[in-house]
């Protein structure tokens, strides 16, 4: 197999009862890549027969058995050029006539294999079932490639898989709307599976529904190769497949599955106030509005010098309405690691960060070297003005973490009066497993300290696409956040607070980022210098109803979760 894959993406149009017309221009747009070149073209979601359909009967005289005329249609091209296609289509399944969003892999000798997408958006259950397949990846003679579609590709269990099975390649068909695209879903689930993602995405719009465009080719480390933001067309991309197995075992490497098994329980499947209240054990705190802050600043040996700045910058929260402040990995102990910046929970510097939030009536969250008999763990300590509130040590250690670090062993929630509290360092929020056990634990909130230097916040340059306001279409220089994905994905309030140190590469671009990505403005704010503080409003109010109301306790994402067919997530290797 030749490690240099020569690849195309189809943007298209597809119109609604017009399949004929549909398969002709997808054909034409086919073989035009194909005589380029490309030796894998991947074409959208529903391409054959556009996307808002009503109901089965709407849809009905367009559905096809897998193999059946489009399929065939397609191999023949296939056969022809020597080349892999992927088509997105409706499908009937022959035996009990059900309907599917399904996306066909087609390659020289016919079909391949298929996906039917597995997590449903708000138009698909109109019509279709949800996919019975699992998520596989097929091994042809082109590289390792797995499909997704759309909606799937929210659910960070749906490329983890993909990753786990050794994709070199995600090809994710979809009729993306509501937002600017390349997605920074799309950018991230590349990013954090160490693959490429080819990205084929409608434009236009279809019954008042306005689709995004943006198809694209991203690379491994979440770099947009190319993009093409709107009209028909095609876009072409190289993908160096070498480049993806030598990273993939490395990022692979960081999962600790032992830790994964609640991935497997459907926390939300009950009313979340019942369900986390169930025998009185584990309530749930009232809804409420609140303030969060994370404080960014290079921390250094001078553990005086450090509490200063967390001091001034606590102060100024505070002075905003703040009640809770997180500041950055190591914040107490410096970014210099060695047994003499080791503290102890009951040492001058943390007794001194807990009078602090005493004055100040607030929650603290600072990060340190901590010792505990011989072992030395990357911790974060919480404390309040009723006392130190708890610990955690870091459990996914970066490779200068292991020079020194022991990693910790257990997950680390608090119950406060601005709600539920989860605790992450840095390197735990690459590795998406861990927000996601967090978020089925109830939290409303995530604090992560961190001094990590990549990813890079990913900038945007605006699109053409006329998305309906207030949806924004303009420039956006933090457009990829690794903390907006985390945050959104889970439905969570994540206070992300990083260095900005230069000595350790940290980036900085700390911030409150909130529980839908989608919703505009957009709830999350940013530190843009290279120190400083941000607050931001936190609400986990339920509007006094019996069931939840705001989505971070809600929890739409984490509730639409198929658990049952992400087995492998938590699989300890043998």
């Amino acid at each position: 197999m030749n490690n240099l894959l020569n690849v195309a993406a189809v943007q298209f149009e597809p119109t609604l009862f017009e399949k004929s017309r549909n398969l002709d221009r997808l054909s034409e747009w086919v073989e035009e890549a194909a005589r380029a070149g490309a030796q894998l073209i991947v074409t959208p979601e529903m391409g054959t027969t556009g996307y808002c359909w009503q109901d089965r009967e709407e849809v009905a005289p367009y559905v096809e058995t897998i193999p059946g005329p489009t399929t065939e249609r397609f191999a023949r091209l296939a056969r022809q050029y020597g080349c892999h296609l992927v088509i997105g289509m409706p499908e009937v399944d022959p035996v009990d006539d059900l309907y599917y969003n399904t996306a066909v892999l087609i390659g020289p000798q016919g079909v391949v294999g298929k996906h039917r997408k597995t997590h449903p958006y708000i138009s698909e259950p109109k019509w279709a079932a949800s996919g019975d397949l699992g998520h596989q990846v097929f091994d042809t003679p082109i590289g390792r490639i797995a499909l997704l579609i759309c909606m799937d590709i929210h659910f960070l269990e749906t490329a983890r898989l993909a990753g786990l099975g050794g994709a070199d390649v995600i090809c994710h068909v979809s009729n993306w709307l509501a937002e600017r695209t390349p997605a920074p879903y799309w950018i991230n689930r590349a990013f954090e599976n160490g693959c490429y993602l080819v990205e084929s995405n409608r434009w236009g719009q279809e019954r008042g529904v306005q689709f995004s465009g943006g198809t694209c080719v991203i690379e491994p480390d979440g770099h947009v190769q190319g993009i093409l933001d709107k009209g028909d067309g095609l876009l072409f991309g190289k993908l160096d497949l070498a480049r993806v197995r030598d990273r993939q075992p490395t990022v692979m490497a960081a999962r600790r599955p032992a830790l994964y098994k609640e991935l497997a329980q459907p926390a939300y499947a009950w009313n979340p106030l019942d369900f986390f209240g169930l025998y009185g054990l584990s309530p749930r705190a009232k809804g409420k509005v609140s303030a969060v802050a994370v404080g960014q600043f290079a921390p250094g040996r001078d553990t005086a010098a450090n509490l200063r700045a967390i001091t001034e910058q606590a102060r100024a929260a505070k002075a905003q309405g703040a009640e809770l402040v997180v500041f950055p990995e190591l914040s107490l102990s410096g970014g210099y690691v060695d047994h003499t910046s080791a503290l102890a929970l009951d040492g001058h510097e943390v007794r001194a960060l807990l009078n602090l939030a005493i004055e100040l009536r607030v929650h603290l969250v600072a990060g340190l070297v901590l010792a505990e008999g011989q072992a030395l763990y990357n911790s974060a300590v919480v404390v309040g003005p009723e006392g130190v509130v708890g610990h955690y040590h870091k459990l996914h250690l970066s490779e200068g973490d292991k020079a020194w670090a022991t990693p910790g062993t257990a997950w680390k929630t608090l119950d406060l009066p601005l709600g539920r509290v989860g605790l992450l360092i840095g390197d735990d929020c690459l590795v998406p497993e861990a927000g996601r056990v967090l978020a089925l634990r109830g939290c409303d909130l995530v604090a992560c300290p961190a001094a990590l230097s990549a990813p890079l916040p990913g900038a945007h340059s605006g699109t053409a696409i006329a998305h309906p306001a207030p949806i924004p279409t303009g420039a956006d220089p933090y457009h990829w956040h690794l903390g907006r994905v985390r945050a959104g994905e889970n439905n969570l309030f994540l206070a992300f607070a990083n260095s900005l140190d230069p000595a350790v590469g940290s980036f900085g671009a700390s911030g409150v980022f909130g529980p839908d990505t989608f919703a505009f403005p957009r709830q999350e704010v940013i530190v843009t210098g290279e120190r400083g503080h941000a607050v931001a409003r936190m609400d986990t109010s339920n509007l006094d109803t019996p069931y939840p109301t705001s989505v971070v306790r809600r929890k739409d994402l984490v509730l639409m979760r198929q658990a049952h067919q992400y087995g492998v997530l938590w699989q300890v290797a043998r």
